[in-house]
């Protein structure tokens, strides 16, 4: 039995990862992210440069969020297959764990070994990822 993957709703997770983090480091908090990473002390000019580099961080940024979207579904088929929950349920469960036992205890030890134990940036970074995965999850759930 093959791992069963319905690839637009890869690629719509992914998508859903990217809008989320644009909200997330734009609007929401962009300004709280931009001080605690020190970008506030830049000029508009020096912004402005930095932002017309960005492009290829941003498609490097999308294959990474369709590796993730692929990952995440891999393991939700494994976990439908074993618990026999809703997809939508199985979404959310799958990945509140991948981040509870992997994207958290990552941020943990990086912040504690940073010589700036930054526990705010900890804090949105943390937050950010627990989101974008919820919304990956239900994407993926959703699209079953």
């Amino acid at each position: 039995m093959g791992v069963e993957v319905n690839y637009i709703a890869l690629l719509l997770a992914a998508v859903a990862q990217m809008v989320i983090g644009f909200a997330w480091y734009g609007p929401l908090f962009g300004k709280m992210w931009q001080k605690l990473k020190g970008f506030d002390s830049k000029s508009k000019e020096e912004m402005a440069e930095m932002q017309k580099k960005m492009m290829p961080y941003y498609a490097v940024t999308y294959v990474v969020s369709l590796i993730t979207a692929y990952v995440l579904a891999h393991v939700m088929f494994l976990s439908q297959n074993f618990f026999n929950y809703e997809p939508l349920t199985t979404g959310l469960m799958t990945a509140f764990w991948m981040w509870l036992g992997f994207i958290l205890p990552i941020h943990l030890g990086n912040t504690i070994f940073s010589e700036k134990k930054d526990w705010k940036l900890f804090g949105l970074d943390a937050a950010y990822w627990l989101v974008s995965l919820l919304a990956m999850g239900l994407v993926l759930g959703f699209w079953k």
